[in-house]
């Protein structure tokens, strides 16, 4: 699945900064500027424009609560880089001519207004559909972009303004349907309606009632078009080879799926094709002719497959080509290299299987290259001597490849990188070339097999520029201690290293991202920590050996932006602390496998983004259910309250309100994405956990956030399993094991259409199993052994595939797999061997052995012997013959 493979977001996130600074994507707004017009501007223009300004306040905006990998495979704008960001329309004073207005284009002749650029302007406030701006009927170009109409519909009175050439309304929290009156403006030139995309996922703005054939059936004059993120849930239309004079096609992350057409491709004018992050989308790269005009060429996380076309030298115009999480394959044509003005070169993860780059890589043509990204591409061999030619080059990923790094004379022949990715190179010790690289800013050495300690030198890399480094999965050892840095990220996790946490550590101005888990690190958790507040995001302490009162360490309230805490698998101690509260901001909290005693943490229902809350195997205790403490967890996906000693009952209204759970994921699987996506661009493991999945612990490397848990066994529970169970629908994963829950199972569990394991063994559950369990079409695991269930085990679906193990030690259980069958009376009747034996036990063995001392002592035994198993035959037939009717 393609999401799901990606593993390069901080690649991603800095590519698309970098691209944006080039230039490489399109500008936001049009060349509109101020004009002043040999006639003042009319009144009734005055009027209608001081109006407009009245609807709105002005306060910057803040879009990174919208972004998330596919955003930056397609924006080329992102919160950091806002050029000429301030409030236009906060300048507009009525005595002066608002021909000279900052942001407002006059006709020289007439004076009435016919451009408007408040791009990136801070407007906030809705836009209405009587807005003054509909008076302004001689507009010709409209530039909202980045402005919060906070979630606004788009006016249909758009489609009043006949002469518009440009509407430009991308990135300004617009929401729903696009209304169809837009279709009606027949000289547009350049429509640019793209939209972030929700926290779930969703897009705001969509196309629904017409299609996009209809929609764009009548602009025939279209040069460019951008609905990047907007939900079109359609195939390419093939009527968009009919537009000769496109130049721009923007359709990144819209749903879009079949066949892309290649006649797209062969447009003349066309410069820029970029429809990443549609999942479902295929096609090929066709042969390319040399009049193609194609600047920019981007299909990443696709699924465009096939052979990289030789003809691919033809396009001497291209400056980037990415085709990053695609299904293309090899070999890599080598006129790829000749192309002198390539200057963003992204492969990574396809299938080339090349054995090596070409040798005269960076030799002939010497392309501008700037960056490549050849992360998990299959490629092998050494890296060409020759890349020291690249004089530009800047940005390096050759991580999970069988590449290895050139053999340089001179540690100095290499360029001075930006950025370089070397994970998964074999390497045994630092390279000693990283001593001259002193313009890095990310960093990634992790899982090679470098031993020993960190050698001093390494940290004379890390000045103020140092932004990512990553250690991780080495064989480092030692103590860790550390000059001052100025890293956001950090990682050293799966390493052996040993010793206290440095107070070197505190120091650090703007970390956002600490992991040291999995190696040996002791004492207690620092109360410094409490000081990076106000930056950091991410702190894994994970499988260490860190031990003391967790609720005396932590009592900082200032972390405010804490995202996800991990201190699981260390020897904790204490009560859960209380300055959790104020993380309104926490995704992700594991406190599992410590020494924690404490009741059931019930404000943690009310942290308004925790998703995932694992206390596994502590010293809990208690209720988890107290009526004026607890409603619900509405975002929860994994609850793993496993190995404790919860007690008591849970209502049957329990799970009612559980809305994560419950609500079934939408869309197509392949857009599923994980809780680190949105937590940080950088990392792909940073929320790995423990769960207990079709009767297996496993260690799922990344949260999928379709996958949703619920493990409470191990407890001791009692009472009915709540019946509200039955509407958490999108549940993956139910685990009630080992607890003491009576009664019989619910119904209702056949309406978890998503389950695919259930395990309620080790209870003194009773009755009948619910014929609806067979609704569960994805149930891959299923362990109801050790209970008191009775009657005979349904037949059909998922069931058929069951073993014994899932039912045995039930006594009253019988029917297929087990060894039990039922006869017309609904008793079961054993068959061991070729022996007969009813369910009592009698045989005819006592008749057979009386033969050897007499026909008639042996009948004597036997009749002996069958009258008193008859009798508890009959008792136990009757009695269960009741209970199953009970049942």
């Amino acid at each position: 699945m393609k999401c799901i493979s990606f593993q390069n977001l901080h690649i991603v996130f800095y590519l698309t900064i970098f691209i944006s600074y080039r230039g490489i994507y399109v500008s936001c707004s049009p060349n509109v500027s101020t004009t002043n017009s040999a006639f003042k501007c009319l009144p009734d223009q005055t009027t209608a424009l001081l109006q407009f300004k009245q609807d709105f306040s002005f306060q910057k905006p803040n879009f990174s609560y919208y972004y998330y990998h596919c955003s930056m495979f397609s924006n080329p704008y992102y919160n950091d880089i806002q050029p000429d960001s301030y409030p236009k329309m906060k300048f507009w004073k009525e005595e002066k001519d608002c021909c000279s207005w900052d942001g407002v284009t006059c006709h020289m002749k007439t004076g009435h207004v016919v451009g408007l650029d408040l791009s990136h302007s801070w407007l906030q406030g809705p836009l209405r559909s009587n807005s003054s701006l509909f008076k302004l009927h001689q507009l010709q170009k409209i530039n909202l972009a980045y402005n919060n109409f906070t979630f606004c519909h788009i006016p249909s009175e758009f489609g009043q303004l006949s002469r518009l050439t440009d509407l430009i309304l991308y990135y300004s929290m617009f929401s729903g349907q696009i209304p169809s009156e837009i279709s009606c403006l027949t000289n547009l030139v350049y429509l640019g309606l793209s939209s972030f995309k929700n926290y779930d996922d969703t897009s705001f703005l969509y196309l629904k009632r017409v299609d996009l054939t209809s929609f764009i059936q009548n602009m025939t004059n279209l040069r460019r078009l951008y609905l990047r993120h907007v939900n079109l849930s359609s195939s390419v239309p093939e009527s968009l080879t009919n537009l000769s004079s496109l130049t721009h096609l923007s359709l990144g992350g819209c749903g879009l799926y079949g066949k892309f057409p290649e006649e797209l491709f062969q447009l003349p004018k066309l410069e820029f094709i970029q429809v990443p992050c549609n999942y479902l989308l295929n096609g090929f790269l066709p042969q390319f002719q040399n009049s193609s005009s194609l600047r920019q060429l981007n299909l990443a996380i696709t699924n465009f497959s096939g052979k990289l076309p030789v003809s691919i030298g033809h396009l001497e115009s291209l400056s980037a080509f990415v085709i990053c999480q695609c299904n293309f394959v090899g070999p890599l044509p080598s006129s790829i290299w000749n192309l002198s003005n390539l200057s963003i070169v992204d492969l990574s993860f396809n299938h080339f299987n090349s054995h090596e780059l070409p040798s005269t890589l960076g030799n002939h043509a010497k392309p501008n290259l700037v960056a490549l990204w050849l992360r998990s591409a299959q490629f092998s061999g050494e890296i060409p001597s020759s890349i020291g030619n690249l004089t530009q080059l800047k940005h390096l990923d050759i991580s999970y490849n069988s590449l290895s790094l050139p053999k340089v004379n001179t540690i100095s022949e290499l360029p001075k990188f930006q950025t370089l990715y070397l994970a998964s190179c074999n390497l045994s010790e630092f390279p000693k070339f990283l001593k001259t690289q002193d313009q890095l800013e990310h960093l990634d050495l992790s899982n090679n097999r470098i031993e020993g300690q960190i050698p001093k030198w390494f940290w004379g890399i890390a000045n103020k520029k140092l932004d990512f480094l990553d250690l991780s999965g080495n064989k480092l050892q030692g103590s860790l201690s550390v000059p001052p840095l100025f890293t956001s990220f950090f990682d050293i996790s799966e390493n052996n290293l040993t010793g206290k946490i440095h107070p070197s550590f505190r120091n650090w101005t703007n970390l956002k991202v600490l992991d040291m888990s999995e190696n040996r690190f002791s004492g207690t958790i620092p109360q410094w920590l409490g000081n990076f507040g106000t930056s950091l995001e991410i702190l894994n302490l994970h499988g260490n050996n860190i031990h003391g009162s967790l609720h005396q360490m932590l009592t900082k309230s200032s972390m405010l932006h804490l995202k996800k805490l991990d201190l699981s698998h260390n020897q904790l101690r204490g009560k859960v602390p209380q300055f959790l509260r104020n993380c309104s901001k926490l995704q992700v909290l594991n406190l599992g496998h410590n020494q924690i005693s404490d009741t059931f943490p019930f404000w943690l229902q009310s942290m308004p983004e925790l998703q995932v809350l694992v206390l596994r195997q502590n010293k809990f205790y208690g209720p988890i259910w107290h009526p004026p403490k607890f409603w619900s967890f509405e975002r929860l996906h994994i609850m793993d309250l496993s190995f404790n000693n919860f007690s008591g009952s849970l209502p049957s209204e329990y799970f009612t309100d559980w809305v994560a759970m419950i609500q079934r994921p939408c869309g197509n699987t392949e857009q599923l994405r994980y809780v680190e996506d949105k937590l940080y661009p950088f990392k792909h493991y940073l929320n790995s956990i423990t769960v207990i999945n079709k009767g297996l612990e496993m260690k799922s490397m990344r949260i999928l956030t379709a996958f949703t848990s619920i493990d409470l066994s191990n407890n001791r529970f009692d009472g009915e399993i709540p019946s509200s169970i039955g509407n958490l629908q999108a549940l993956v994963v139910l685990n009630l094991s080992s607890n003491n829950f009576t009664g019989s199972i619910p119904p209702s569990l056949g309406n978890m259409s998503e389950l695919e394991s259930l395990d309620l063994s080790r209870n003194k559950l009773t009755c009948r199993i619910p014929q609806q369990l067979t609704d569960l079409t994805f149930l891959e695991y299923l362990n109801l052994s050790q209970n008191q269930l009775t009657g005979p085990i349904p037949r059909g679906s998922q069931f058929e595939t069951f073993s014994s193990s899932s039912y045995v030690q039930n006594p009253e259980l019988y029917g297929p797999p087990l060894s039990r069958i039922c006869d017309k009376e609904d008793s079961p009747i054993f068959h061991q061997d070729n022996e007969v034996e009813s369910e009592d036990g009698f045989t005819w063995k006592p008749v057979v052995v009386g033969y050897g001392f007499g026909i008639v002592v042996g009948f004597i035994i036997g009749h002996v012997t069958l009258s008193q198993r008859r009798s508890n035959w009959f008792w136990r037939s009757s009695v269960g013959k009741f209970i199953h009717a009970a049942c």
